[in-house]
């Protein structure tokens, strides 16, 4: 199981080389995890070498009865396969209803509104600009899909392409730190908020600071190298008249305004977050078919119409990822892994958090965070209760530590498709201020946690 899981997961980092979509990957890879194990079921359960506590407890829960292969096979599939597909389909629905609002705003142009608000011309000012409005951006929609936006958004900013790749490189590391303190910024804060890890209200005052830290340091040092005015690109764009700016706004508000309720639905009524965000998408809906009903354009703007252009390879990605990680989970092999990392860092909170973050940079967060999730069980000690340090510290880490290199997040893999940054351009260029503002970060995190503590 180890060895397929890290066979496909260096296809996934290597898709661009391979020309393999890294969809299809996680999706075989998900299926074959759970093959292993039903196959190997008996000598993985019953390894004394690993602690399976799920495994125990539903020993301890059917005394008496014999350990034939239809008992293991009901574990595995009836018990912990359909346990993990109710998990991972509350992250996917969710996913699914947040990138289908952010589609709807932007067939609308809801987002044209922002971008036609930049008119300077200063490199180092539009720098600061881009990052500072990613950031936050990224904070209330997702980093993938802002990263989307701000990307197409630099063409018609600025003309000379290795230039570009600078500032795409800085919305990578603005979208991570900014979906780093939101509890819907960023698909690993959404697993640890959704799974009851961290709260809304904690994650956002503990981290805001550090993951603003981690973009500053980089801004800083990039404003001593851009100088001078850009060049312009040829403009290629068209007023809207007033009923079509209209329905922009009216997009782009209402858009904003139905994500930022589903925190709030979380909060105050104890909703699901997938409940709370397809609530806000059926509203979204229903309000824009009225719309277009009216005006005469139902077919050509329908949501209906719109879901085709939802990045479906993304969810069918990370479909694929959760369930790889969660066979890993219920054969014991996370466990185990825990038992690695404490050993090797004297279970030193800092140092297993860190460590991860790194890691992320070099496979995707997503099943780092879902791992770990795994490997510790909640509420076992201080730092592993609900908003201990470890949780906050693993939502920071992930979520920044992916930026320091391009494969190591979504928002990096999609600029990296957008602009068709290289490689090892992006690791001479991004990767060394991508680490110092993740380690500053890091710090910042650690003196805060110090003085409240």
């Amino acid at each position: 199981m180890i060895i397929v899981f890290v066979i496909g997961y260096a296809c996934i980092a290597l898709e661009h080389k391979l020309k393999i979509d890294k969809a299809a990957t996680a999706l075989m890879l998900g299926a074959l995890m759970w093959i292993l194990f039903v196959i190997g079921k008996e000598s993985i359960l019953n390894d004394p070498d690993i602690t399976n506590k799920s495994w125990e407890e539903y020993v301890a829960a059917n005394p008496g009865q014999t350990q034939d292969e239809s008992f293991f096979t009901k574990f595995i599939i009836q018990e912990q396969s359909l346990h993990h597909l109710g998990e991972t389909s509350e992250t996917l629905f969710f996913l699914l209803g947040a990138m289908t609002i952010v589609a709807i705003i932007d067939k609308h142009n809801g987002f044209s509104i922002i971008t036609n608000k930049i008119t300077t011309r200063s490199k180092s000012k539009l720098i600061w600009m881009l990052s500072i409005l990613t950031f936050f951006m990224s904070a209330v929609l997702d980093n993938l899909t802002t990263t989307i936006v701000m990307v197409t958004l630099l063409n018609k900013l600025v003309a000379d392409k290795h230039l570009r790749w600078i500032y795409a490189g800085m919305i990578v590391l603005a979208a991570n730190s900014g979906g780093a303190w939101s509890p819907i910024g960023d698909v690993t804060t959404i697993m640890l908020w959704i799974g009851g890890y961290i709260t809304a209200g904690k994650v956002i005052a503990m981290l805001l600071l550090p993951s603003l830290v981690s973009m500053i340091i980089p801004l800083i040092v990039l404003s001593f190298t851009l100088k001078g005015e850009l060049e312009v690109p040829q403009a290629t764009n068209t007023l809207p008249n007033s009923a079509e700016s209209g329905l922009q706004s009216f997009c782009l508000y209402w858009g904003i305004a139905s994500l930022l309720m589903v925190p709030v639905l979380k909060t105050f009524l104890h909703l699901p977050p997938y409940m709370g965000m397809i609530l806000v998408l059926g509203l979204f809906w229903l309000i824009t078919d009225i719309i277009h009903h009216k005006i005469g354009d139902h077919k050509e703007n329908s949501v209906i119409q719109i879901l085709t252009s939802v990045d479906t390879p993304t969810i069918l990605f990370f479909l694929g990822i959760l369930t790889a990680v969660a066979a890993l989970q219920t054969s014991g092999h996370l466990a185990a892994m825990s038992g690695v990392l404490d050993s090797a860092f004297n279970k030193n909170t800092y140092g297993i958090g860190l460590t991860i973050g790194v890691l992320s940079s070099i496979v995707d967060n997503v099943p780092l965070v879902a791992g770990a999730m795994g490997m510790y069980d909640m509420g076992s000690t201080v730092d592993l209760v609900q908003d201990g340090t470890f949780w906050q510290l693993l939502a920071y880490c992930a979520g920044t530590g992916g930026s320091i290199l391009i494969i190591g997040s979504a928002a990096g893999v999609a600029a990296m498709g957008l602009e068709k940054i290289e490689f090892v351009w992006y690791l001479k260029h991004i990767s060394w201020l991508a680490l110092i503002g993740y380690l500053a970060g890091a710090l910042c995190f650690y003196i805060m946690h110090t003085l409240l503590a």
